[in-house]
């Protein structure tokens, strides 16, 4: 995703109510976390498990959280989501960078990435693939389920430089 849009994605955000951006840096999404860096808004964490719990105590507060990730974290993340999110069902927002949809990846992101869409759908999170034509119309479609006190995935292929 360009650079101009990932940017956009982050203000957008911002701006639509999103107050806390926590999670464990990818370079997928390094322009969108590099805005929060600009906002002074992005909060980094070791683990994907503790920026999740960060999120959660967030959105028990009611303030709306956003979580980010490469996908071998998300793996990495499974039972803290089943666990905590699901079963208290828990409103956030995920996103989410899939390393390994491209061929000339890295080897050890190959497999996550193939199996990402069919992890994503045995946790029953309802997922949407953001690009710079649809990252407006997808962004309203996660704060809609924010709002309805649904968590989702928003996903960003990693693109070839």
């Amino acid at each position: 995703m360009k650079e101009t849009y990932q940017r956009k994605i982050f203000d957008y955000l911002i701006k639509n109510k999103i107050k806390n951006f926590i999670g464990v840096p990818d370079s997928t999404m390094k322009y969108f976390i590099d805005q929060g860096f600009k906002r002074k808004k992005i909060l980094i964490t070791t683990r994907e498990e503790e920026a999740i719990g960060i999120a959660t105590g967030f959105a028990l507060s009611k303030s709306n959280s956003l979580v980010f990730m490469q996908n071998a974290g998300f793996a990495n993340s499974v039972s803290t989501i089943t666990s905590l999110v699901q079963l208290y069902e828990i409103p956030l927002i995920f996103l989410i960078g899939w390393r390994g949809y491209l061929k000339n990846d890295a080897p050890e992101h190959t497999k996550i990435g193939k199996i990402q869409p069919n992890l994503l759908k045995l946790l029953d999170l309802q997922a949407k693939i953001i690009t710079d034509e649809n990252w407006k119309a997808s962004c309203n479609w996660a704060l809609k389920k924010l709002a309805s006190l649904e968590s989702c995935a928003l996903i960003i292929r990693r693109v070839s430089t």
